[in-house]
This record gives C-alpha cells, sequence and structure tokens, in this order.
C-alpha cells in the first residue's frame, strides 16, 4: 500500500487546511475540545456542517450525484485526518452518515429529494430510534407499534438511549408493523417528524453528568405511509445496512490518535508531575499508538471498499470493535496520568460554557467525563459481544 500522496492530493492537503483556518472559529475549535462526547452540540456541529455544505463538503462519502464531493479514498483520508488534527466539530453524524445512506439506498425519489438537501445543509437534525426498554443488543424483539390507518401509521411505544432527541427535529425509527415466526420479519423504517403530537421525550442524565441521552415516548403519533423508507416489513433489512454505515464508514484512528497525543502532552507535562516516567504509563502510550496503526490500515481497505459502492459489510464490525477498545482504553490512560485530579469533576455541561474558574487546569477538564462517558462505547452501535457474533457468523462462518 502506498502511503504516499502525489502532487495533486498534496494541493489538495493544502486546499483542506486553507478551508479550516478560514472557517474553524476559536469558539468552535474550543466547545470540541471540552466536548466529551463523541457527538458536538447542535449550535457547534450545524455551523460547522453549514460551512461544509457550502464548500461542497458536507457529505463525504456520499455519491456525487446527491451532493457527495466525489473525493477519491486518499481525498477522503486527508480531510478527515486534517479534520481530526484541527480539532473541528462533529456534524450530525446521525443524519450525514447514517439515514443520508438508507435513504439514498432505499428511499423513494421523493424522500431523497426532501430530505438530502436538508440534510446537507443542515435544515434537519436527526436522532436515531432503535433501542428499546429491554431491546437493545437483541434489537429484533422490538415492541414499539405502527398500526396503518389509511394513508398513515399510528404508533404506540417507546425508545431509550436515544442519543439528541431533546435537540432533533427529525427521527429515523424501526417499528414493528407484523407478527411472523421471525422477530426480524415485521419491522419497518420509518421517519418521524418529532413535533408531530404524541411525542414526549424525557433527559436521561449519564453516569458522567451529561445530558446526551433520552427516552421518547409515542402516544398514539400519526406517521404518514410516505414516510415509510422501503417496503413495509423489510425494516430489518435497511436497519442492518444502516449499522454497518454507523460502525464502519468513518475514520476513527485519526481522532484516537489525536487524543492519545493529548493525554501523551498530559503526561510530558509538570501538571501530573511527568507520569510519562512512570514505566507502566509509557509502555501502555506505546502500546495503544501500535493498536491505532493497526486500525488505521484496515479503516484505508475499508475505504477504498466504500469508494467503489460497497457497503462496509462484516468489517464494519471489526472497525467498531476496535475503535471502541481503543477508545476506552485512551481514556482509562487519561484518567491514570492525571491520578488524584480525577476526583475533581465538574459536573456543569457543556463544559466549554463554564462561566466559573473550573477545579481543575482546562487541560485536564475533559479527562475524567470522556473517561465515564466512554463506558458506553463498548455498548452504543452493537455491543462488542454482539461484534464478535457477527465476525464469527460472517467473516468465520462459526
Amino acid at each position: 500500500m502506498d502511503l504516499s500522496f502525489n502532487a495533486e492530493e498534496r494541493a489538495f492537503q493544502d486546499e483542506v487546511r486553507g478551508f479550516i483556518a478560514k472557517n474553524l472559529t476559536e469558539e468552535m475549535k474550543r466547545a470540541t475540545a471540552l466536548t466529551p462526547s463523541v457527538f458536538s452540540d447542535p449550535d457547534i456541529g450545524m455551523a460547522w456542517q453549514r460551512a461544509l455544505h457550502k464548500q461542497g463538503w458536507g457529505a463525504p462519502g456520499w455519491p456525487v450525484e446527491y451532493g457527495g464531493p466525489d473525493w477519491t479514498p486518499a481525498q477522503r483520508w486527508i480531510f478527515e485526518t486534517e479534520s481530526a488534527r484541527a480539532g473541528v466539530p462533529n456534524v450530525n453524524v446521525m443524519g450525514v452518515k447514517m439515514v443520508g445512506p438508507v435513504i439514498i439506498g432505499f428511499g423513494s425519489p421523493e424522500q431523497k429529494n426532501f430530505y438530502l438537501p436538508r440534510i446537507l445543509s443542515g435544515e434537519d437534525y436527526w436522532c436515531q430510534g432503535y433501542s428499546e426498554p429491554g431491546s437493545g443488543s437483541d434489537l429484533s424483539s422490538l415492541k414499539t407499534r405502527a398500526v396503518r390507518d389509511g394513508d398513515d401509521y399510528i404508533i404506540n411505544g417507546t425508545k431509550i438511549w436515544t442519543t439528541h432527541a431533546h435537540h432533533a427535529s427529525r427521527m429515523f425509527a424501526l417499528v414493528r408493523t407484523s407478527d411472523g415466526p421471525r422477530q426480524q420479519d415485521g419491522i419497518s423504517f420509518i421517519l418521524i417528524d418529532m413535533k408531530t403530537p404524541g411525542i414526549t421525550t424525557r433527559p436521561i442524565l449519564t453516569i458522567g453528568g451529561d445530558h446526551e441521552v433520552n427516552q421518547v415516548f409515542f402516544d398514539d403519533v400519526r406517521v404518514p405511509v410516505a414516510n415509510r423508507v422501503g417496503d413495509e416489513d423489510k425494516g430489518w433489512t435497511y436497519g442492518k445496512y444502516l449499522l454497518e454505515f454507523e460502525r464502519g464508514s468513518g475514520i476513527a484512528s485519526a481522532k484516537l490518535r489525536e487524543g492519545l497525543k493529548a493525554i501523551a502532552d498530559l503526561a510530558e507535562s509538570d501538571l501530573t508531575g511527568r507520569a510519562i516516567d512512570s514505566p507502566d504509563i509509557a509502555t501502555r502510550i506505546s502500546e495503544v499508538e501500535v493498536d491505532i496503526d493497526a486500525l488505521e490500515m484496515t479503516e484505508l481497505r475499508v475505504l477504498s471498499a466504500l469508494q467503489t459502492g460497497q457497503n462496509p459489510g462484516a468489517v464494519s464490525s471489526i472497525l467498531k470493535l476496535r475503535n471502541s477498545e481503543i477508545r476506552q482504553a485512551v481514556t482509562r490512560l487519561g484518567a491514570d496520568v492525571i491520578g488524584h485530579d480525577a476526583l475533581a469533576v465538574e459536573p456543569m455541561r457543556p463544559l466549554y460554557k463554564l462561566n466559573r474558574e473550573p477545579a481543575t487546569p482546562e487541560e485536564m477538564l475533559t479527562v475524567v467525563p470522556e473517561y465515564l462517558n466512554g463506558r458506553a462505547y463498548t455498548i452504543f452501535g452493537g455491543t462488542s459481544e454482539i461484534q464478535r457474533d457477527i465476525i464469527a457468523k460472517m467473516m468465520l462462518g462459526i
């Protein structure tokens, strides 16, 4: 694999750096640095999405006919890496990287014409209605039901752990439209306007003190049948397709590398009493760096496949599994590096809006929240146990 850039690619790298320098404000950069979650607050993330859209870069993974920039794998890699190095905000991941590809692959012409431009421009902000109480890893046992009533579905049930539902204008959801011998049958993929009467959103505060997830209740919520993506009762197929993109369509290694660098810098500073001088800390930093290198090589192979129109397939589970485990290793390392300072945890979120002097230096402010938030990495998007099952079945034939 040739990892050197040619003259055209180096010129594109300069273009990306110039765009970031021009459009990334200090407020955006600081807010991103002080956000312990993988999701930026909408007021920060969507401002960056609008800047990307104006440039024509709003959806790097989309086909050019739907607004994608028609990048080569090398250009996509350059863009993602430079963005990570600069500390740009995350855009509406659930719109651009999750529901967008499903609408492109299975949506009607009317759905594509309506929703895709609104995702690109940042006009719509999406959340994901998958998990339910009792239906997390066993997602196919979901009970939220949609009953046909003329040209509408009437939806009753609840979704849980719904990230940013309190901010979202729209939800894509899996709902049960019929019963059959297999749980996977009878599920449909529905697009829901969050302003529809009968929807109630209740906050769930996480162990890190963040209001990031919610429980959403549906009480006789009327949704047009025209909002169903693809065929009725075939939503399990579309939902699995989406999860492959959620798990394996991004470039996680670049951000992991920047996160590790921040921890290594802390370890070498006087703030931590030069924790790097501990053989244990130094060894662990090196081990995580090797893991990131290995993940990076796998991502490059997957990126090439995505650019030819292939969905990630089972390898997305490998990427999700290793990304989750490495993220947790980085956050554990961070907590150990700052030592007893980990006991001073700022309860206020978001941290970038803190209007008083924090109890710990700003460089340390997100270390513990990231560690606590990171406990969920090996759960959301499919647990590590589920990923290993998928790998065993699809790649090893077990």
